[in-house]
């Protein structure tokens, strides 16, 4: 069946969704997303940022619907057109999502650990206000740890479920979950549970924001200080392909490898994420493949600094002058 998404029209299989549809077509047309996550069974449905505006539902029943609908939970139809960089009206209801999501959002960035790689704050970059119109006290939780190695900081949580759907269906017995109801929601271990099981550190891979962090790591280096590479070892758990963030010859942070949309190629086990901090342990297949729009990719291409520097040299020895600077 055939959809249009501004514009853009791609064939699809019966039963993809109007987000799979666009994320076909390519990062200029998909829509943000904070819940949804591909290798999670019920994901999505619960932050709204995916929101797009159908102006034709199908060739039999081109009516538009009436209101933005969330575009990981509306499958396409044929003859569906779709709207989203290219509608005013989803983009200002898209800045009014972000607005509610960072109502209870602490400006946490310059401490936190997620900082350089966090989706929301790539979110209230692109679609965000200057400043919040709430005026009222913001909720606030301690910090508790629910595993040796994992400290949860409720305050930065936007209740997205991904760990708890990743520990339900990538471990053995979940001990965490969402307890209490509406604005009291808090992800938790109820009766102070740790978390154990040898999968556990992957909640850590899919929170999109800083809510979930390593132990091993915590406040260690910034991301944009590290050269992110792909490398991997014999694991009788798991594929053992990982991303090593190193500074020097030192592993600091091991963690799954990540695609385009920032999710999860193969979840990864504990001992390779927390057991495994030395060079030796890894084959090293090369530099992990980071946008350049990332802060992250600031000394990940550092020999192509190198090379503007020397390109530079050879110009100003030839006698060249920057066309800024002709007279």
């Amino acid at each position: 069946m055939k959809v249009t998404i501004d514009g853009i029209e791609i064939d699809v299989p019966k039963g993809t969704t109007i987000l799979q549809a666009a994320r076909m077509i390519g990062p200029e047309v998909a829509p943000p997303a904070m819940c949804y996550y591909s290798k999670l069974k019920t994901s999505g449905g619960y932050c709204r940022t995916c929101i797009v505006k159908v102006t034709k539902g199908s060739a039999q029943n081109p009516n538009p619907m009436p209101k933005p609908v969330a575009s990981c939970r509306t499958e396409v139809m044929d003859g569906m057109e779709v709207q989203n960089v290219t509608s005013p009206e989803i983009l200002e209801a898209r800045k009014g999502v972000v607005e509610f999501l960072l109502i209870n959002h602490p400006l946490d960035c310059p401490v936190c650990d997620q900082a350089g790689e966090c989706k929301l704050q790539d979110l209230g970059y692109e679609h965000g206000s200057v400043k919040t119109r709430y005026e009222f006290k913001r909720r606030e939780y301690d910090m508790i740890d629910i595993g040796d190695k994992i400290k949860l900081h409720m305050n930065r949580c936007i209740l997205c479920y991904r760990c708890v759907k990743t520990a339900d269906q990538f471990t053995d017995n979940r001990l965490h979950g969402v307890v209490h109801r509406g604005d009291a929601s808090e992800i938790s271990t109820y009766i102070e549970k740790f978390i154990t099981n040898d999968f556990s550190g992957n909640v850590i891979d899919v929170c999109p924001v800083g809510a979930l962090t390593d132990r091993t790591f915590r406040f260690k280096q910034r991301v944009w200080f590290t050269k992110p590479v792909d490398a991997h070892c014999k694991c009788d758990k798991c594929s053992g392909k990982v991303r090593l963030w190193m500074k020097g010859e030192d592993v600091l942070r091991v963690t799954a490898r990540k695609d385009q949309w920032d999710e999860v190629e193969e979840f990864i086990c504990n001992t390779c994420r927390y057991d495994r901090k030395k060079t030796a342990d890894w084959v090293i297949d090369g530099p992990s493949p980071i946008h350049r729009s990332s802060v992250i990719s600031q000394n990940h291409y550092q020999h192509l600094n190198e090379l503007k520097t020397q390109v530079m040299k050879q110009q100003k020895a030839l006698g060249f002058i920057p066309i800024e600077k002709r007279p």
